[in-house]
């Protein structure tokens, strides 16, 4: 609870910590609106495959032009200014940077940065969840034999839910469940880019307001982005993905503890020590009350009755029976948030979430029936939507990861709900993201 005073105590040192933020999109311009204002942090560089782009999203989150203009890197760093560029591979090798920030979507791109910045000997925080699933548990070893730092993005859903995680265990409780919310429908699963905002129940002008891109918020809708944070999640905290993956349930804050319980005790959950993401929507479409749509969430087990009569005596958001209570918070804020971890991870060495074992995976699912020849598009587009799966599953039968399934040709056909597999698609093997991809399989296969 003392990281706004380390803070300040490195601007009065005059040494604030060095920041390079690759991806200057939504997540990357809620952070840059907020650490203007945050004391003993620079952003010494942007690097942004639009530049002008990038300079754009700064003005419209506050930054004057003179608090970017500097001409370099070096210029940034003697100045206290900062640099924009499209050379992130100068970002990350600078010395005046400590932390990178690795906030551009891509996993492929997310993984090489990655393994750039563990080069460099910089602590990294990404954001690219997707690159986190894709090969996360190698990353994150490969960065604690290099003496830095890996870490999920506070103000994202996992590392706020594996922070309700760790404080539940070191309260001594058994965590049953973790999650989140979300607007979630059967139906969902089938959405496109030219469908998301109706699934969204939002306007049109409010997403161009909000600069949403289409494809990316349809991952969200699609239930692509829950299967890849709660596979985050599993994978940082040793939980278990349930043996079907996430049913969605809908489900009010305050019956939290009811639901996301094992259905052994009326629940919903196939297994105890899980994740699982609860629905905005009833399946009928009607909104749940009280919901937590942009909430996380933890479930906890009374072991005692002591602890079942405290949970009736203070309301604590118990189910029927007391045997079981919740906590959850009720919103999240995304980038603006995001400072909480590069002070975490620069002055306390500690990450915001980091995976420490590969338990769970994001498969390809077909949205519609596939033919061979078909080039797939990836996360949030018209081809596949993510699937979360036990990884010993994934390994078995060979199931494609879903931040592998973007620009691969397809060669045999797949019906509409089916899992796609490697040997579905022309795969290169020589790809670097691909025998990241493979190196981490092999690493983790006889840990589980």
């Amino acid at each position: 609870m003392n990281l706004h005073q380390m803070l300040r105590a490195r601007a009065a040192a005059g040494r604030p910590i060095g920041i390079g933020l690759i991806g200057a999109g939504k997540f990357g311009t809620m952070f840059l609106a907020q650490v203007r204002r945050t004391p003993g942090m620079h952003v010494v560089g942007i690097a942004d495959l639009a530049p002008d782009r990038a300079k754009a999203n700064l003005r419209y989150c506050g930054w004057e032009d003179e608090q970017f203009a500097a001409r370099s890197l070096d210029d940034a760093a003697k100045t206290g200014s900062t640099c924009v560029t499209d050379d992130a591979q100068a970002l990350l090798r600078h010395p005046a940077i400590e932390v990178v920030i690795e906030a551009t979507g891509d996993p492929k791109i997310g993984i090489s940065h990655c393994l750039a910045a563990i080069a460099a000997r910089k602590h990294i925080i990404m954001v690219t969840v997707e690159a986190d699933v894709v090969a996360g548990p190698l990353l994150a070893r490969k960065a604690r034999e290099a003496g830095v730092v890996y870490s999920l993005a506070y103000g994202d859903q996992p590392a706020l839910i594996c922070e309700h995680v760790d404080w539940a265990r070191a309260c001594g409780f058994e965590v049953v469940c973790a999650g989140k919310g979300t607007r979630y429908h059967p139906s969902f699963h089938y959405s496109t880019p030219d469908t998301v905002w109706e699934n969204f129940g939002i306007s049109r002008e409010k997403a161009e307001r909000g600069r949403m891109n289409p494809k990316m918020f349809n991952s969200f809708i699609d239930g692509t982005k829950s299967a890849i944070e709660m596979s985050a999640v599993c994978n940082a905290t040793g939980l278990r993905p349930q043996p079907n993956g996430l049913s969605f349930p809908p489900c009010p804050a305050r019956k939290l503890a009811q639901v996301c319980k094992p259905a052994t005790a009326g629940g919903c959950l196939e297994i105890a020590g899980t994740t699982e993401v609860v629905s905005s929507l009833y399946r009928d479409k009607t909104p749940v009350p009280d919901e937590i749509q942009q909430g996380t969430f933890v479930v906890v087990a009374c072991d005692h009755d002591y602890v079942k009569y405290c949970a009736e005596e203070y309301r604590l958001l118990p189910d029927d029976s007391f045997s079981y209570i919740a906590m959850y918070r009720p919103t999240h804020l995304i980038g603006l948030e995001l400072g909480i971890s590069v002070a975490s991870v620069a002055l306390r060495g500690e990450p915001t979430g980091a995976p420490i074992g590969f338990f769970a995976d994001v498969v390809a699912t077909a949205k519609r029936d596939l033919v061979p020849g078909e080039i797939l598009d990836g996360e949030g587009g018209y081809c596949v939507w993510g699937k979360q799966v036990p990884a010993a599953t994934s390994l078995r039968e060979g199931y494609l990861p879903l931040g592998l399934a973007q620009g691969v040709k397809l060669l045999n056909p797949v019906p509409r709900g089916a899992i796609l597999r490697w040997a579905d698609v022309a795969i290169d093997e020589t790809d670097a993201a691909v025998q990241v991809r493979r190196e981490m399989e092999r690493a983790f296969a006889t840990e589980r």
